[in-house]
């Protein structure tokens, strides 16, 4: 397989975490968001994904955009260790969770969202952080109350679940817009954990071969 990946997109490093926790092979081609105006909008990757996002992810069985199609994907064909609980009502709160930052949160603070607050708002650095902020903070509020209920020693129950592989990006972005999560100490202890597996270590974007070496200090 295939992944056409951004080393700090959130959604690509969702599809990695999953890649390593079912432990299969795949090959990174690296599509660069920012350099030669996006890499993403070159008409030889918007022939594989006519959206110009990443992830994408070519399998034997085609081509598949969306990170969460993709990881459902990848439960379906290889189903052990299982992303979801076997548990009808666990899977449904896994899935909320993942849905929480999916289309609630992330959405809001992307890159081409940053670049339309840049360019039709003249947003400046401080703005754009003030609405990262905002919109990152709604986004953590219900998911620290769901955890409280259904965490375990991690998100839902005690495996990681497409809740955990869906918040961890999530937690790294906020971090690395210094966002401050005081508020939030389930979800810090969920990123502490998670954190501790190979996994999701090897997954993070400072391991991925295309990081640049100048954002990362």
């Amino acid at each position: 397989m295939t992944l056409y990946s951004y080393w700090r997109s959130s959604a690509a490093y969702r599809v990695r975490i999953a890649l390593n926790l079912k432990g299969l092979s795949y090959h990174t081609e690296a599509i660069h968001l920012v350099k030669d105006g996006g890499q993403q909008h070159k008409p030889q990757y918007q022939h594989l994904n006519p959206s110009s996002l990443v992830p994408t992810l070519a399998t034997p069985d085609g081509v598949l955009r969306q990170s969460m199609a993709i990881m459902e994907y990848l439960d379906e064909v290889a189903p052990n260790p299982p992303l979801l609980p076997t548990d009808p009502i666990h899977r449904a709160q896994s899935r909320a969770l993942a849905m929480d930052i999916c289309c609630e949160t992330h959405p809001l603070n992307n890159l081409r969202v940053q670049q339309y607050l840049t360019r039709e708002y003249h947003a400046d650095a401080d703005k754009k952080l003030a609405w990262m902020t905002h919109w990152m903070h709604l986004g953590f509020l219900p998911i620290e109350h769901q955890i409280a209920e259904t965490g375990g020693v991690f998100a839902v129950g005690d495996t990681p679940t497409l809740a955990d592989i869906c918040l961890i990006p999530q937690v790294y972005n906020a971090k690395r817009f210094h966002v401050p999560l005081d508020k939030f100490p389930r979800i810090e202890e969920i990123w502490s954990r998670c954190n501790e597996l190979d996994a999701f270590k090897s997954a993070a974007p400072e391991q991925q071969t295309d990081a640049d070496p100048k954002l990362l200090t």
